[in-house]
């Protein structure tokens, strides 16, 4: 199946990219701008549109979504660690990153410090305070998932002047993901 915008065939459902993020911050702003850009470089994106009603589950669908991919951007903004939905999430897209040295995660510190995701500080803290009471053990996972983010290198946009964020899309797009996606057709040459 060729996707519109693209010229690459890949089996139907398979995506080079998932985008993890908590709508409610990033939604209508950064992530719509970021799945746009990577949408226009031909790059097969992922983003969960449905705003399903969030449990503790995540859908078939996405965790399917998140196994195929070869790329899981996740970003981090203030009110990311709140969203238990959010956080089974990035422990889903570390298993499979865990288990598949070939997929790569991307972290994206969006209004937030990376360490404030890697040490559970600030408002992650004050999530975690209210995770704990209901949600103990899960909530020990939900911390190893982000320490083991917050040490991952990426992008901290605090560090960018509001004037280069449409540059960074483009050299994320550009230079960096399109060298992590292989074209069907060069397989197998």
């Amino acid at each position: 199946m060729t996707e519109p915008g693209s010229s690459r065939s890949r089996p139907k459902g398979a995506y080079d990219v998932v985008l993890s993020f908590r709508g409610k911050d990033t939604r209508k702003n950064f992530t719509d701008h970021l799945y746009t850009a990577l949408v226009q470089a031909g790059i097969h994106t992922f983003r969960d549109d449905n705003e399903l009603p969030r449990g503790e589950e995540i859908s078939k669908h996405l965790v399917k979504a998140i196994q195929e991919s070869k790329i899981s951007i996740v970003v981090f903004s203030k009110g990311y660690a709140s969203s238990r939905w959010c956080l089974n999430e990035l422990v889903q897209i570390l298993e499979c990153k865990n288990r598949n040295t070939n997929q790569i995660v991307l972290p994206i510190f969006c209004d937030i410090d990376p360490s404030d995701v890697r040490k559970q500080t600030g408002s992650f803290a004050k999530a975690f305070d209210k995770h704990e009471e209901q949600f103990k053990e899960k909530a020990k996972e939900w911390r190893k998932a982000l320490e083991e983010a917050g040490n991952l290198s990426g992008w901290n946009l605090n560090e960018m002047a509001n004037g280069y964020a449409f540059s960074f899309y483009g050299s994320l797009v550009g230079i960096n993901l399109k060298s992590f996606i292989i074209n069907p057709r060069l397989v197998n040459l």
